[in-house]
């Protein structure tokens, strides 16, 4: 790792179906071995099945707006995936700091880019852990479960949560 200077962010593309941030980069953690197509797949059905299965369910409308003020496509599914994306982004972690010979794990904010890359590993573990049959459904499930607040991305954001609040005593030695 270089001492000299922080790596260049590199740009991506967004999504092809709905132009969304987010949702390219969510693919390209579905991805395995290179099969974007096969992972556009599967994230694209997830949310074919969550327009199905939340078309009676009621979610809040402010999360459909993402950061560049763009407005999806008006897919139910894509709002479930926003929603989601933001019940499971945790405001806390905690970081180990060695002070004295002494190890602490100190509690910090996530900055909102490691908040949201969390997010989507979690999800995407979560689902790859699931019961269902394909992928898809796994996806859809752990996605709408986690819009529900339930789930076990939801429940690693909780543990998460209640670590950072343990070690709240150590927060004085923040840096």
């Amino acid at each position: 790792m270089s001492r000299r200077h922080r790596a260049e962010k590199r740009s991506i593309l967004p999504d092809p179906k709905f132009g969304d941030l987010v949702l390219s980069k969510f693919i390209n953690n579905i991805m395995l071995a290179g099969k974007k197509s096969i992972a556009e797949k599967i994230v694209y059905g997830a949310l074919e099945i969550l327009d199905k299965k939340a078309a009676n369910q009621n979610f809040d409308d402010e999360v459909v707006g993402d950061s560049d003020g763009k407005q999806g496509a008006g897919s139910k599914g894509l709002l479930v995936f926003r929603t989601a994306l933001k019940k499971v982004r945790p405001q806390l972690e905690v970081r180990s700091r060695r002070v004295g010979g002494a190890t602490y794990q100190v509690p910090v904010e996530v900055r909102s880019e490691r908040g949201m890359a969390l997010a989507i590993r979690w999800l995407i573990g979560a689902a790859r852990k699931r019961g269902e049959n394909t992928m898809t459904e796994r996806l859809a499930g752990e996605l709408l479960d986690a819009a529900n607040d339930r789930g076990n991305a939801i429940k690693k954001r909780e543990d998460t949560h209640k670590m950072a609040d343990a070690n709240k005593a150590f927060a004085h030695y923040r840096w």
